[in-house]
């Protein structure tokens, strides 16, 4: 099961409805199936080996309520700013089950990072001797992080640019191509680099592109490993960070690669990764993992209520209440992001049949482009009916805007097609946005 059906989504909408969690201020409501993303998480973990830590990207989802239940489940977290650091230790998470990823870290948190014990992977090699000089200046006190350095295995681009951030240039990593013996200098020079780093993109990335970035690393790191055993006596690489990247589909009739496929082909390509690093010869390789999209996209759809119905020739437009403050890439890039869409009648009933006239969904923000979606086959939309945009657990809410002062809206979780509901998220009041602008 990859993306939830209407008929799951209209069940546990009703149930909500009929519990009284959509109120009339509730013009649009966000909803994650917490069964389907528990169970999402069990299959990655059963992926890979025991003792893979699995960093499940901030950026994607920051909700606490979110994090809390992943953390329960035994995994980690990637965090790409120092605040979703801050906010990874304050739902409880331990240091070391922190991977820590921005590209522009200061001299101030690079160094709060290793007195807390985080795990760094260092951009640059500028940010290595900052980090240099930060332990030395810690003097004989042990290293508490460990630390990795971000490789751009250069495997190209894929189908969104955007996204694809393993081609010639990235503004992430260091070039394998221009800088190999650098790298493996820099292993040799500091005893305390023991990991490798690298993401291919996310969405629109073939298998075979994430596969041979991560071959191409798995390579750099035998050799790193050879040439320090032979000088130092010993392996220096002991982590292997894979990112993560693996495309998920946003449409029901589209299967994506499985996990499992793509655990089979990276075995195949980089199989001295895939020992389990609780057995006493794993290898000495601890596998990190830091998927977002894929945990959490398609356990969440969002709903919102059809406010005004116009009809103009050839066209209608449903106006609802979540445009671009929710969906930024839909509505200013919709040949590369789009989604699945059901009208459920005032009731939660799935609407059936088709309207003379394709339809537009327009978003409550004042400039043009707030427009979601265009000429979409739906049934006869009217005025207190809701549209459900499906798989919204991803890297929707967490970019919302602030352009127009919108209210955030109640964000719901629910078990067992909604036996059970918990809030997550209230709905903003105006207080919030006061004390936001304030």
């Amino acid at each position: 099961m990859e993306n939830l059906s209407p008929d799951k989504i209209s069940t546990a909408f009703r149930k909500a409805l009929q519990a009284g969690l959509i109120r009339e201020v509730d013009s649009a409501v966000i909803f994650y199936d917490i069964s389907f993303l528990q169970k999402r998480i069990t299959d990655l973990k059963s992926c890979f080996p025991q003792g893979t830590l699995h960093g499940l990207a901030i950026k994607a989802c920051p909700l606490t309520g979110i994090m809390k239940l992943t953390k329960d489940l035994g995994c980690g977290v990637e965090a790409a700013s120092m605040g979703e650091v801050k906010l990874a230790l304050h739902n409880g998470f331990k240091p070391e089950m922190i991977i820590y990823d921005s590209p522009v870290k200061t001299h101030e948190e690079l160094e709060f990072a290793l007195n807390e014990g985080v795990h760094l992977n260092l951009d640059n090699f500028s940010e290595l001797e900052r980090v240099k000089g930060l332990l030395a200046k810690s003097g004989e006190r042990p290293v508490k992080s460990n630390i990795g350095i971000r490789i751009n295995p250069q495997v190209g681009l894929g189908t969104i640019l955007e996204s694809s951030v393993a081609g010639e240039y990235s503004k992430f990593g260091i070039p394998l191509k221009f800088k190999q013996e650098e790298l493996i200098n820099a292993f040799i020079e500091n005893d305390f680099l023991t990991g490798m780093h690298l993401h291919v993109g996310s969405q629109g990335c073939s298998l075979e592109m994430l596969v041979e970035g991560t071959g191409k690393l798995y390579d750099l790191m035998l050799e790193i490993n050879r040439r320090t055993m032979k000088q130092k006596g010993f392996s220096q690489v002991s982590i292997f960070d894979i990112g993560g990247g693996l495309p998920v589909s946003y449409f029901r009739d589209k299967q994506p690669v499985g996990m499992q496929t793509y655990v089979t082909a990276l075995k195949q390509r980089a199989p001295g990764l895939f020992f389990d690093a609780s057995s006493k010869d794993h290898g000495g390789i601890r596998l990190m993992t830091e998927f977002g999209r894929w945990a959490y996209t398609n356990s969440g759809w969002t709903v919102s209520r059809v406010e005004y119905v116009k009809q103009d020739p050839g066209i209608n437009t449903a106006m609802i209440h979540v445009g671009a403050d929710l969906f930024l890439r839909e509505c200013l890039n919709q040949k590369d992001w789009s989604h699945e869409y059901t009208v459920l009648d005032r009731n939660g009933q799935i609407k059936t049949g088709f309207a003379a006239n394709p339809w537009n969904l327009a978003g409550p923000l004042c400039f043009s482009g707030d427009i979601m979606a265009k000429g979409l086959s739906l049934p006869e939309v009217h005025e207190g009916d809701y549209v459900v945009i499906h798989d919204t657990g991803g890297y929707t809410f967490s970019m919302w805007s602030r352009f127009n002062s919108r209210f955030i809206p109640r964000i719901l979780g629910y078990y067992f097609d909604g036996e059970k509901f918990i809030q997550l998220k209230e709905r903003e009041e105006i207080e919030d946005i006061i004390r936001f602008w304030t």
